[in-house]
């Protein structure tokens, strides 16, 4: 414990003494950090957009006129089974009738022929929607199936739109995959640029203090003595970041989710809010971890020596 004590209490006199070379560091860490910390708005943004697309896209299964209810909803159940089907909503023909009324409310001869049959032409449907967009095909698949026709269900399907949908549904997919895969790149990209700048600007630090590394060296001093005061500065540079990344991303998220919020349909003030403790540990995390290793690595090369 005496020796942990003098490490810290080490670590804080390098980061007093560092003056403008600490003050620079923690500049760069904090750069880094709002790197960091962009990536994940932009990701929470991405994920947002890439969700709302998913849920505009579905399957309908249209129902023979007069089709039993009990049939459809037998069939509903078969399908929530499924591992894929993230939900099923059934529109009974009366419901499926009065919203083609009001779609075409004023076509007029479109609801003079509808009351002209003089009964409802229009049979049940279920709506169907996978956890993933790829999905949908495993679910037209099914629906040829032998499980679907154990439900009595090839009498009382009429027909489903999945190949009528099914060229925008591949188009999404590969939009989709192709938006993550870039996401993904572009965020392993600038997490390794910023790593390096870190690294090289902790290592110049060091570099000022090489004859005292040298000194301590000499006189026996362990590894761990020499290395752990600059781990914990690089400690003190990612808690002291942590925080001036937060403060700063304080009024840049108001300011989005103030004027921006229509544009990127997510508002970034409240995410922010929201995913607060969640944000502040992955910031933390970050920071500390860049310090300690960048420390330990840049201060390794003197203790080879």
């Amino acid at each position: 414990m005496t020796e942990l004590k003098r490490i810290i209490k080490s670590g804080f006199i390098n980061f007093q003494r560092g003056g403008s070379v600490s003050f620079a560091s923690v500049l760069v860490v904090t750069i880094t950090l709002s790197v960091i910390a962009t990536i994940l708005f932009f990701q929470a943004v991405l994920y947002f957009s890439l969700d709302l697309i998913k849920n505009k896209v579905d399957v309908t299964i249209y129902f023979n006129v007069g089709a039993p209810e009990n049939k459809i909803m037998s069939l509903k159940e078969s399908l929530l089974k499924l591992a894929e089907v993230k939900d099923v909503s059934f529109s009974s023909a009366e419901d499926n009738v009065k919203k083609f009324r009001e779609l075409h409310a004023n076509d007029y001869s479109t609801i003079a022929a509808l009351d002209e049959i003089g009964s409802n032409p229009l049979g049940a449907t279920l709506n169907i929607r996978t956890k993933e967009i790829s999905q949908y095909e495993d679910i037209a698949n099914f629906l040829k199936s032998d499980n679907a026709l154990a439900s009595n269900s090839s009498d009382i399907i009429n027909h489903s739109n999945y190949h009528n949908n099914k060229l925008v549904i591949d188009r999404l997919h590969t939009m989709i995959s192709g938006a993550q895969k870039l996401g993904f790149l572009l965020t392993l990209f600038l997490i390794i640029s910023s790593i390096i700048i870190t690294f090289n600007t902790i290592r110049l630090t060091i570099f000022i203090s090489k004859e005292e590394i040298g000194v301590m060296r000499l006189v026996g001093a362990s590894k761990m003595r020499v290395r752990g005061p600059f781990m914990i500065e690089g400690v003190i540079y990612g808690i002291i970041a942590t925080i001036v990344t937060l403060i700063i991303f304080w009024p840049i998220t108001a300011w989005f989710g103030y004027n921006m919020t229509e544009f990127l349909g997510l508002n970034l003030y409240s995410y922010y809010f929201s995913n607060f403790f969640q944000i502040f540990a992955i910031i933390l995390f970050s920071g500390i971890l860049l310090g300690v290793i960048s420390s330990a690595l840049a201060v390794r090369k003197y203790l080879n020596k």
